[in-house]
């Protein structure tokens, strides 16, 4: 049991002849006050929300289990552009998938800028595919295809901001893929095209 002793220390002195008063001692019970505490230490615990981690949630692309597996890793190129990001934020884009090293395609560079920038390219690649869809180019289960590509010299925040492009174009199907050597010499050879010097932000 918690007590706290609040003794007298005897009062004021007394003249000679005068008898001493008993001293009283006060004890207060705190244990009501240790329950209470513990009471509103677990009532908190059980009300407070937990912080919950700092996640991003990726939705995939829906897999339709009827398609043969061919089908699956069947992409055309038409369909498809290709995202490298790469360092000081730069962002190069293509048509297709650059599987011929023999024909290089002609890469594009840009930015994440309101203007200008990689979401406008976005905007153009699905116009062209609804196009083709229409002209019977491609069928009606065609979709616009982003592939990402992070350089080793791009940033997390870069692989973020693309995803987020994503979701702001209403892109139904995307993956995010290794970068080749291939593509890693098509940088190399645009940069040292350009002597190094990257375009403006917002320009192409």
């Amino acid at each position: 049991m918690a007590e706290m002793d609040t003794s007298s220390s005897g009062g004021h002195k007394k003249g000679p002849g005068v008898k001493k008063g008993k001293k009283l001692s006060t004890r207060i019970d705190l244990t009501p006050m240790v329950d209470l505490g513990f009471l509103l230490i677990t009532f908190f615990m059980f009300t407070t929300t937990l912080a919950k981690p700092k996640t991003m949630e990726i939705n995939m692309p829906y897999k339709d289990p009827n398609l043969k597996e061919e089908e699956k890793n069947k992409l055309k190129a038409s369909a498809a552009m290709t995202v490298l990001l790469s360092k000081n934020h730069r962002v190069y884009y293509y048509q297709g998938i650059g599987d011929d090293p023999n024909t290089p395609p002609e890469l594009k560079i840009t930015y994440f800028s309101a203007t200008k920038g990689i979401r406008d390219a976005i905007i153009e690649k699905k116009k062209l595919v609804a196009g083709l869809k229409q002209s019977g180019a491609l069928g009606p289960k065609d979709e616009a295809t982003i592939l990402i590509k992070p350089d080793t010299t791009s940033t997390y925040s870069d692989l973020v901001n693309m995803l987020d492009e994503m979701n702001i174009n209403d892109v139904k199907v995307y993956a995010i893929i290794d970068i080749s050597d291939i593509e890693q010499g098509f940088i190399k050879a645009t940069e040292d095209a350009s002597g190094g010097a990257a375009p403006a932000a917002g320009t192409k």
